[in-house]
C-alpha cells in the first residue's frame, strides 16, 4: 500500500499507514529550532525543505530532566535528542476529508512531557473520524523564564507562544491532512489544561480554536512578574551566573535542566510563601507569567470579563487528583493533624470550620486522606468550578463539566481516581500499558468508550452528551464504572471556598 504524501506550506511530508487505515505524520516542524540565534526568542517560521520529508518517526523532544522516583515508573517519559523539537504529529483517516480537528497540549508541570508519549497516540481518534494533532513546546526556563528589566530580557511565555505558533501552522496547513481549520478543539491535561486556560484569556490566541477541553487544570495557576523574577534570580544563583538571558543561554542544557529540577525540589521541600510567594502553593517554578503584555491580567479574571466567551468549553477533574502526589511516595501515611491544619489554613480555609465538613463526608479518613482531598480541591476542582462559572456567565458559548471517578486497584486501592488516570480512557488507548502503574492491567473498556466518544462528540458538535453547566443545578457528568450526571457534587465543600483567593486574585 502506498505511503501517504501531503504538501504543506513548507514542503511535502511522507507519512505511514497503520493497520486501521489511519495515516500518521510525525515530527513535522511548525517552527524553527529554538537554538542559537533563536534561543529565548519567540518562535520563528520553519525553513522550507526540498523534496519530500520523511515523517515516519517522532521528532526530537524538548530538553527536560526525569520526573524522579517514584513518578518515573508511573508516567512514561519520552526523550528524543535533537534541536528541531518544535514539532507536531498528525493522525488522519482521510487526507481529502473535512473533519473536526483535535489538538493535544501535553502536561508535565511545564518542565516535563512531550506530544510523543505512547498514551497520546492518535490512531483511535482518527479511526473515529477526527484529525488528531499532538505537539511539543518549550519547557522550563526556555519556555517560561521571566527576568524583567531590559527590553531584550522581558519576553516571557515563550512556551505559550510556541503553542500559538503550532495552532497558526494548523490553521494554515491542516486542510491538506483532511481537517477543517474552522473546527479546531484544543484539549490538554494538567499543565496542558492550564496552558489552555491561559490561551482562552489571550487576545493573541483568539480565533485559533473553536472549542476547548481542560482536564485537571484551569486558569488560576500563573505567576506574577515579581514571583517570576524571583524564580529567575534563584535559578541564576543555582547556575552561578548573572540573572540575564545571555548568561543562562550559555549554560549547557544538561546543567540547566538539572538546576530546574533542583529549584522545584527546593520549593517542594520548603514551600514557604514568604520565600517563594505563590510558587509555594503552585509548587511549579515555571508557569505562565502575567507579564502585562501577552497576558495583561490573571486569566481567570479575563475570562470573567468575557475573554474566550465564544469558545465552547468542557472542563473537569479527577476525584482524587492529589493522591497521585501523596500515595506512591508514602507521604500520605505521615501526615499529622498539625500538618493538615497548617496546610488547610495556608490554602485560605479556617480549619475549625472546614475540616469538620470534609470529615463528615469522608468517614474514617486519616489526616493524609483529608489533606489529599483539600489539596485536590484547592489545586484542581475549585479552579475548574470557577472557570465554568465565569465562562457560563457570558452565555455566548456552551460550558460542560465532568468528573472522572473510577477507582483502580493499584496501591491496594489507595491511589483513587488520581491525577493522569483518565488519559488512556480519553485516548481509548487501554492497550497501551505505559500508565499501568496507575490504572492497573485491566481497566474497563466501556469507560474508555464513554469518555472517548464524549470528547469526539464535543469536538464535532459542541455537545458531549449531557446538559450544559449552570450555577443553579450545576450538572456534572461523573465518569465511573457506571457513568451518570450528578447535580452539584461536593456542594458543601464547594461552598467553603467561596471568596478564597488564588495567586492574588479572587476565585
Amino acid at each position: 500500500m502506498q505511503e501517504p504524501i501531503v504538501s504543506t506550506a513548507y514542503g511535502s511530508v511522507r507519512g505511514t499507514l497503520t493497520g486501521e487505515r489511519v495515516a500518521a505524520f510525525k515530527g513535522i516542524p511548525y517552527a524553527a529550532a529554538p537554538v542559537g540565534a533563536n534561543r529565548f526568542r519567540p518562535p520563528q517560521r520553519p525553513a522550507p525543505w526540498p523534496g519530500v520529508r520523511d515523517a515516519a518517526a517522532y521528532g526530537p523532544t524538548a530538553p527536560k530532566a526525569p520526573y524522579g522516583p517514584p513518578f518515573d515508573e508511573l508516567l512514561h517519559e519520552v526523550d528524543i535528542p535533537g534541536e528541531e523539537y518544535l514539532n507536531l504529529n498528525i493522525w488522519t483517516p482521510d487526507t481529502s476529508g473535512d473533519l473536526p480537528v483535535m489538538v493535544w497540549v501535553h502536561g508535565g508541570a511545564f518542565v516535563n512531557g512531550s506530544g510523543s508519549a505512547s498514551v497520546y497516540d492518535g490512531t483511535r481518534f482518527a479511526h473515529h473520524g477526527v484529525v488528531l494533532v499532538t505537539l511539543n513546546y518549550r519547557l522550563g526556563a526556555d519556555g517560561f523564564l521571566h527576568l524583567g528589566g531590559l527590553a531584550d530580557e522581558s519576553s516571557a511565555n515563550l512556551g505559550l507562544l510556541d503553542q500559538i505558533a503550532a495552532l497558526e501552522w494548523i490553521a494554515e496547513n491542516i486542510a491538506a491532512f483532511g481537517g477543517d481549520p474552522g473546527n479546531v478543539t484544543v484539549f490538554g491535561e494538567s499543565a496542558g489544561a492550564m496552558s489552555i486556560g491561559t490561551l482562552l484569556a489571550m487576545e493573541r490566541a483568539a480565533g485559533l480554536f473553536r472549542r476547548a477541553i481542560l482536564q485537571s487544570g484551569a486558569a488560576h495557576h500563573t505567576l506574577t512578574p515579581t514571583t517570576a523574577r524571583l524564580i529567575g534570580r534563584h535559578l541564576a544563583a543555582l547556575l552561578d551566573v548573572e540573572p540575564t538571558r545571555q548568561a543562562i543561554a550559555a549554560v549547557p542544557l544538561d546543567r540547566l535542566v538539572a538546576a530546574q529540577q533542583q529549584l522545584r525540589a527546593a520549593i517542594s521541600a520548603n514551600p514557604d510563601p514568604a520565600r517563594w510567594n505563590e510558587a509555594a502553593f503552585n509548587l511549579m517554578p515555571f508557569e505562565p507569567v502575567i507579564d502585562g503584555e501577552l497576558i495583561p491580567a490573571a486569566p481567570i479574571e479575563a475570562i470573567g470579563s468575557g475573554a474566550g466567551a465564544d469558545v465552547d468549553v468542557l472542563i473537569g477533574t479527577n476525584s482524587d487528583e492529589y493522591r497521585f502526589f501523596l500515595t506512591p511516595t508514602g507521604a500520605i501515611d505521615h501526615i499529622t493533624d498539625t500538618v493538615l491544619r497548617r496546610s488547610t489554613t495556608a490554602y485560605g480555609l479556617d480549619p475549625d470550620l472546614a475540616l469538620p465538613v470534609y470529615r463528615a463526608n469522608q468517614p474514617g479518613a486519616t489526616p493524609g486522606d483529608l489533606l489529599a482531598t483539600v489539596s485536590t480541591d484547592w489545586f484542581y476542582r475549585i479552579p475548574a468550578v470557577r472557570l465554568a462559572e465565569a465562562h457560563t456567565a457570558h452565555r455566548a458559548a456552551s460550558t460542560y463539566v465532568y468528573e472522572f471517578a473510577w477507582q483502580p486497584a493499584t496501591y491496594d486501592g489507595r491511589l483513587g481516581a488520581c491525577h493522569a488516570a483518565e488519559l488512556p480512557f480519553v485516548f481509548d488507548n487501554l492497550h497501551d500499558k505505559s500508565l499501568a502503574g496507575i490504572t492497573g492491567t485491566e481497566p474497563p473498556q466501556h469507560l474508555a468508550d464513554a469518555m472517548h466518544s464524549a470528547w469526539i462528540a464535543f469536538a464535532t458538535t459542541g455537545a458531549p452528551g449531557w446538559a450544559p453547566y449552570d450555577t443553579t443545578n450545576r450538572p456534572v457528568m461523573r465518569f465511573d464504572t457506571a457513568s451518570d450526571v450528578v447535580l452539584d457534587p461536593h456542594r458543601q465543600e464547594r461552598r467553603l471556598w467561596d471568596g478564597r483567593r488564588w495567586s492574588g486574585h479572587a476565585t
